[in-house]
């Protein structure tokens, strides 16, 4: 019986602990942390039976791929590229609208975010070309294999930019490491970072601008409703709808950004507005936890957090586990990415060290940008949790990853025993 469960549970153990006890939290603090998706649906066990269903298919899903040969993986990156720009431009055109911006398809039965799917076959492809196109004097990677990943990775993370700028930034910062790590030429590297230093602050520019622009066609807009002014525009609808496609993102992006400026405030002068409100919230579920936290299922801010079980579930962590959960949630990403640059290291082809790296920082990156939010450390990002939220496509995608990386660990195992064995 031992045997036949450890067949089934293989690859390396310790990615397999932190893989568990991340389901083990996730399941514990998605049901405490569920209880305004509970008051809508009058029902306390639905929102943990779904997402309970979640983790065991995503768990199958892992197991299913963690048996397949890495070298397979290759063969299914020209269809998933296929999928990928498919389906984005799909959920850009006719996508469901979520807080304010398209991100997922409606399919019967079931909804779906190409950005995960993205986001997998992005890093999928990049190292892909990296490791096909290192030199053979090992010097690193040739100056052209940039290009090839730039023209591939590029127009996706644009496409999810659109509608979700985090994730995109998330995607192209990963790939910017891999390709570092790959070891494509300073030279090149320095000028990638420096254009897009360029582009960052030419963006920054035009948020403010178009968000003011928005802002003052608002207010224009409401004054005439209110009879303030006798002055009557005539606005085409369909134009209308057009300019608040291209804007009404904009205007997102800049209350995030200005929305840090509150930190100023005077403490008397603080007020709660829709701008902070889920930040004021986050920080009175850290201010209340203590070193122990008030126990599981003894949240108060839960109530309060609009997406509690979601973007904010590290701030509920902390409420109630206190101190010491909030550590062991970093130690076990912590585990999760020295144990994965392990196994990269004993990789003997650059395609899976690549693949692995590049899957395992997707993860870190995300859980580093999501717990930065939940402490006020950052701006608010709608990044949830990987591993630990609730969610559908994410929590099945998430699981495909390590289902990925623990592939990839059996095949350098076998690999580091052969070594041994002949050095013996």
């Amino acid at each position: 019986m031992e045997k036949k469960i450890g067949n089934l549970f293989k690859g390396d153990k310790g990615i397999w602990t932190v893989f568990l006890f991340l389901c083990l939290i996730s399941i514990v603090e998605v049901f405490s942390a569920s209880s305004t998706l509970t008051y809508k649906t009058h029902n306390y066990l639905s929102p943990l039976i779904y997402h309970c269903g979640m983790i065991f298919l995503g768990v199958v899903v892992a197991i299913v791929i963690l048996n397949i040969p890495c070298r397979y993986f290759k063969l299914m990156t020209p269809l998933l590229l296929l999928i990928t720009y498919a389906t984005l431009l799909w959920v850009l055109l006719w996508g469901e609208s979520i807080n304010g911006a398209n991100r997922v398809i409606q399919l019967p039965g079931f909804t779906f975010q190409p950005s995960e799917i993205a986001k997998g076959t992005m890093v999928l492809t990049a190292a892909q070309i990296l490791s096909a196109m290192q030199r053979d004097d090992d010097s690193g990677a040739d100056p052209m294999a940039m290009k090839y990943v730039l023209f591939l990775v590029v127009p996706a993370t644009m496409l999810i930019g659109l509608e979700n700028l985090s994730t995109a930034i998330l995607l192209f910062g990963v790939i910017f490491v891999m390709m570092f790590l790959a070891r494509v030429p300073l030279k090149q590297m320095g000028k990638l970072t420096g254009v897009l230093v360029l582009l960052a602050g030419m963006f920054l520019g035009l948020v403010f601008w178009m968000a003011n622009l928005d802002k003052e066609g608002q207010e224009m807009e409401q004054a005439q409703l209110n009879g303030q002014t006798e002055q009557v525009v005539q606005v085409d609808k369909k134009d209308k709808s057009a300019w608040e496609k291209l804007t009404h993102r904009f205007w997102t992006w800049k209350n995030r950004i200005a929305g840090k400026d509150d930190k100023d405030v005077p403490a008397e002068e603080y007020k709660v507005t829709d701008k902070n409100f889920q930040v004021t919230h986050a920080n009175l579920a850290i201010a209340t936890s203590g070193i122990i936290g008030k126990g599981p299922g003894n949240s108060v801010e839960r109530d309060y957090l609009p997406q509690a079980f979601s973007d904010f579930i590290y701030a509920i962590i902390i409420e109630e586990m206190g101190i010491i959960g909030a550590v062991a949630v970093v130690f076990l990403y912590v585990i999760l990415l020295f144990r994965t640059a392990r196994i990269a290291s004993r990789c003997e082809n650059n395609f899976p060290a690549f693949l692995v790296m590049g899957l395992t920082l997707l993860l870190v990156f995300q859980a580093v940008i999501n717990m930065c939010v939940a402490v006020d450390f950052g701006i608010v990002t709608g990044q949830p949790l990987p591993l630990v939220s609730k969610g559908g496509t994410s929590t099945i995608v998430n699981c495909a990853y390590i289902g990925m990386i623990l592939s990839v660990s059996r095949s350098a195992k076998h690999k580091e025993k052969s070594v041994n064995t002949i050095e013996a």
